[in-house]
């Protein structure tokens, strides 16, 4: 499906969700408040409130907002169906089992660093009656919720919880090849997420930072605007690598452009790979891209190993996200000499470069 009939069908159906919604005799919740399409979703809106108030810094784009959604992904993305062929336990996909069984899954190498959001967010899960699968997809949604830019994240509440861990290995790491992510990828979602959809799945990487790549450093963002869903990180990983921002020589990491900023093996190759380099070009300035492809995907990777008819959807309770700021730009001091155009079909966008002097990029 192209991205044109794709946004269309997004935007329709999101219009035909507000429509229906509008239609539907709501619920009263009990707070005396708030209403809901479903009873199920009106214990959301304490939960949101809360990690608003005491988690997200008053609904800041903050480190722990990042976190927050980083956790959804290696939560859910921990399924094989594959490894269930072959007679083995394959991990539950949304089953919070992260969380449940943090002590043996924060450990695994691709969640080191995990265990900081997990204990910030275990004392809400105590506080509020939700499973530790649904608080964590809804954190998650929520984090985003306040980054500039952001889509409004999918909310489900009645996945499953864990009753084993997930076994290891089935997360992706930074020093995995573009074949191995793809083939991890494709297992865990029965072939839908495909590397067109991997590259979609990468979005979240716009509000993204690494703790742990460098041991000489933490919170590293991938781009230079990492309080903002924007589509830098897409134009920042296709510039010239120059410089690492710590010591370098870290299993899964290259030269990035800008000082401060780290970029991962894993971007970058997927960047230039011939099967995904023009689908990640044409994020690039494409603001209504970036907002409807990582709508769509998280949707389905946030109830992986759920069946859907089995929950509530509750989206309704996760706020609409402020407006994009800025315009996508090339950092200050490089051009478009910078560019390592990797797609052969079109041509990179022409861009404006920030005024000043050559951009330095804070951690978070």
């Amino acid at each position: 499906m192209s991205f044109k009939n794709l946004l269309t069908f997004v935007s329709a159906a999101a219009a035909l969700t507000g429509t229906y919604a509008a239609l539907t005799r709501r619920v009263a919740c009990p707070d005396g408040k708030n209403t809901a399409t479903n009873a199920a979703c009106c214990q959301l809106f304490a939960v949101r409130d809360d990690l608003q108030q005491n988690l997200f810094h008053g609904g800041q784009c903050t480190a722990e907002a990042h976190e927050s959604l980083r956790l959804t992904f290696h939560d859910a993305i921990a399924i094989s169906p594959a490894l269930e062929a072959q007679g083995k336990f394959g991990g539950g996909g949304a089953d919070g089992s992260i969380a449940i069984f943090s002590e043996i899954e924060t450990a695994f190498h691709p969640n080191i660093g995990l265990d900081e959001i997990v204990a910030l967010q275990k004392p809400f899960i105590a506080r509020h009656n939700l499973s530790h699968a649904d608080f964590i997809q809804f954190a998650g949604a929520i984090g985003a919720s306040n980054c500039p830019g952001a889509p409004q994240l999918a909310a489900f509440v009645g996945r499953k919880d864990a009753t084993q861990p997930a076994p290891d290995g089935l997360v992706p790491e930074p020093f995995h090849t573009p074949d191995q992510i793809f083939a991890r990828l494709a297992d865990a979602s029965q072939g839908e997420f495909d590397p067109i959809l991997t590259v979609w799945l990468l979005t979240a990487h716009t509000v993204a930072a690494a703790n742990d790549v460098d041991p000489t450093k933490s919170g590293l963002p991938f781009d230079s605007t990492p309080g903002l869903w924007d589509t830098q990180f897409f134009v920042e990983t296709q510039l010239r690598g120059t410089l690492f921002p710590g010591k370098g020589g870290n299993q899964g990491e290259v030269e990035s452009p800008l000082p401060g900023e780290i970029r991962l093996q894993s971007d970058h190759t997927i960047a230039r790979d011939p099967r995904t380099a023009c689908e990640w070009q044409s994020f690039v300035d494409n603001q209504p891209k970036a907002q409807a492809m990582f709508q769509f995907v998280f949707h389905d990777m946030s109830i992986l190993g759920q069946n859907i008819d089995d929950l509530v959807d509750c989206t309704e309770v996760v706020p609409i996200p402020p407006p994009p700021q800025g315009r996508t730009h090339l950092p200050a001091g490089l051009t478009m000499n910078d560019v390592e155009q990797a797609c052969a079909e079109t041509p990179f966008p022409t861009l404006p470069t920030d005024p000043g002097p050559r951009t330095s990029v804070a951690p978070v």
